[in-house]
């Protein structure tokens, strides 16, 4: 039996709600119906070619949902179990993997590639990350699935496949932030909002949340901001200005272009630690000069994933939301059909909202 999926038939074409032909797990697969995925930046940045997939593809890659069969030799996971979709899993033999880098995995996104569905005309389709979420159902790699912990909610936990561990992962693994420190997000998307979130968790002094929009400056309050900054060519100085001059211990870019690249850099105090979580394209150049690097003794490093091993973290994390500390719902700003995707495409590119959660 078909069922409904989020196609993109093409770099750049718009996405195709249609039915697919799934098969049956095969050894080491499971099949998931799925009930939630986000609407990640990412999605987007597939879909226009900013990162390669295969096409045709199903995209999606931030999902929760509950174990529909199992395939031969998978035994971690059974039928009826709620699961968090993993869309890069580790292989454990790489060169990353051995260093104990998982997040940095060589392997992690092989399964791109495969075939893993057709549509009902028989045209060959590809798992965009892996798990092509955006589907009412699906089949993955047994790796690409984590039970889902006691306490969390199944449709709010398709967040914790990838805003989340992106963002604490950012905070608590890549910049290291200690209790007392202030921190600045660029950016209050998704991601961003779980980065408040996370810095908030990790006990900063102050939180200091920058965004083109003032419409979301009540999101980022409540999700641990204690100050808003309207970005501009100003934006570095009013925030040395917001911390005695010194600029913040830590800056978050969740945005991925130069211009708040080198924003949050210029943010950051003397031998702060800033941290680019943003995925921006090639043509996003940012340039430093030889003497400001030395003078100012400051970090600046790339984070993908969050530098987190999903299946360490995710327990943490469950932690987090039963203790009510992670507000998972705090970070959606709305819940959509299937063919509300490409609408909530668009929000993102005009740089609304949150995180659009498509409910199955």
């Amino acid at each position: 039996m078909a069922v409904r999926a989020a196609v993109l038939p093409a770099i750049g074409a718009p996405l195709e709600i249609t039915g697919i032909e799934l098969p049956d797990p095969g050894p080491g697969q499971v099949r998931v119906r799925l009930a939630a995925a986000g609407v990640c930046h990412s999605d987007l940045s597939l879909s226009n070619g900013t990162m390669r997939v295969p096409v045709p593809a199903v995209l999606g890659h931030e999902g929760a949902g509950t174990v529909l069969a199992v395939g031969e030799g998978v035994t971690h996971v059974g039928e009826g179990d709620p699961v968090v979709l993993n869309w890069a899993p580790s292989c454990g033999r790489c060169h990353a993997c051995a260093l104990g880098e998982v997040w940095l995995c060589a392997n992690a996104l092989n399964g791109a590639a495969d075939v893993y569905a057709r549509t009902t005309d028989g045209t060959e389709l590809h798992p965009g990350l892996n798990v092509a979420a955006f589907s009412e159902e699906t089949v993955v790699s047994a790796s690409c699935v984590l039970p889902l912990p006691k306490g969390v909610p199944l449709v709010d936990a398709a967040l914790l496949g990838c805003a989340v561990l992106t963002g604490y992962g950012a905070v608590h693994h890549s910049a290291k932030v200690r209790g007392g420190e202030t921190v600045a997000v660029f950016g209050a998307g998704g991601v961003g909002l779980a980065t408040l979130q996370s810095a908030r968790i990790a006990g900063a002094s102050r939180i200091i949340a920058v965004d083109v929009s003032p419409e979301k400056e009540e999101l980022a309050r409540a999700a641990g901001a204690t100050d808003y900054v309207l970005a501009s060519e100003n934006t570095p100085r009013e925030i040395r200005a917001l911390t005695g001059k010194q600029g913040v211990d830590v800056s978050v870019e969740c945005v991925g272009r130069a211009v708040s690249i080198r924003a949050a850099w210029d943010s950051t105090r003397r031998g702060g630690r800033t941290t680019v979580v943003g995925i921006g394209g090639k043509d996003q150049e940012v340039t430093f000069n030889a003497l400001e690097i030395f003078h100012w003794g400051r970090t600046l490093s790339g984070c993908v994933y969050g530098n987190t091993d999903p299946a360490r973290d995710l327990p943490v994390l469950a932690g987090h939301v039963r203790e009510g500390r992670l507000d998972l719902s705090a970070l959606v700003t709305e819940r959509i059909a299937l063919e509300g995707i490409p609408a909530a495409f668009e929000n993102m590119l005009a740089g609304k909202g949150g995180r659009a959660l498509v409910v199955f």
